[in-house]
């Protein structure tokens, strides 16, 4: 019973070391972010917001905001259109194959991104493709669309396969059954999904840095070439921003969509 007790609290005491190991960059981010002077220090030696400002001003800021807005929203229409088509093969047929293509597709997520950025920047080069838009979402979509696949699959294989079978047996053909029963079932997932490959092609840094071009340069190249010049709080500034920024937008997708759900973690 001791040994239980002592277990337990060993148990905690690591999750909570975690936790705060995880958790403290970004305090530290957030208290820099609105010290007055014009260098980084913590603690801060005050409270000003005119970081903020600047953060939201900056113009190189305000168009690599801009470029990765268009990459974001092109690669992850583009993953969820593959994706979801891919999860749908994999959950609905057996075939020789199957497990080489989902390993190639799952690959993304342990393949370190600066590999991935590389090649394509190789890729690239033997085709002739500058590095422009066309080269970084194909990039980025590489990169978020495992996230896609895996809530499409989890929302299709949620899915109770008596309705399609009672649709088809009071005469649905088989698109009216995709349409009026598996694709509203499926979409909570397609909407999750779409939405982490959103954040996730936002913020992306490592694949991008190889692939991005001056006139091209999403948000965190822009904050990495800034910080190479400038040491104020302005990067911490925007940092702060898009956290609280995806905090918000992660806590409205689960109210709303369900991303515990989407994502395999609570199945009741």
């Amino acid at each position: 019973m001791r040994s239980q007790k002592i277990g337990t609290v060993a148990f905690w005491s690591l999750v909570v070391a975690l936790l705060t190991y995880m958790t403290l960059p970004t305090i530290v981010v957030l208290m820099t972010s609105v010290n007055p002077t014009e260098i980084l220090a913590f603690p801060p030696q005050g409270v000003s917001f005119d970081w903020y400002v600047k953060a939201v001003t900056y113009p190189d800021f305000r168009i690599a905001f801009k470029n990765g807005l268009i990459v974001t929203a092109c690669a992850s229409t583009l993953a969820l259109i593959v994706g979801s088509a891919f999860a749908w093969l994999i959950h609905h047929y057996d075939f020789r194959g199957r497990g080489l293509l989902e390993g190639v597709l799952w690959s993304p997520l342990i393949i370190p991104h600066f590999t991935l950025g590389f090649g394509f920047l190789l890729l690239g080069g033997a085709f002739g493709v500058q590095q422009g838009y066309v080269m970084i979402v194909l990039a980025h979509m590489v990169l978020v669309m495992p996230f896609v696949t895996r809530a499409v699959h989890v929302s299709l294989a949620n899915i109770d396969p008596a309705l399609a079978r009672a649709a088809a047996n009071l005469g649905a053909s088989p698109f009216q059954v995709l349409t009026r029963i598996t694709l509203p079932l499926v979409v909570p997932g397609m909407a999750g999904g779409w939405l982490i490959a959103a954040v996730l092609s936002l913020t992306e840094f490592t694949a991008s840095l190889y692939v991005t071009g001056s006139r091209t340069q999403t948000l965190p190249v822009a904050m990495y070439n800034y910080i190479r010049e400038y040491a104020d709080p302005t990067v911490s500034a925007i940092s702060a921003l898009l956290i609280i920024a995806t905090t918000l937008i992660m806590l409205v997708a689960d109210r709303t969509i369900g991303l515990r759900r989407v994502l395999a973690i609570d199945t009741h």
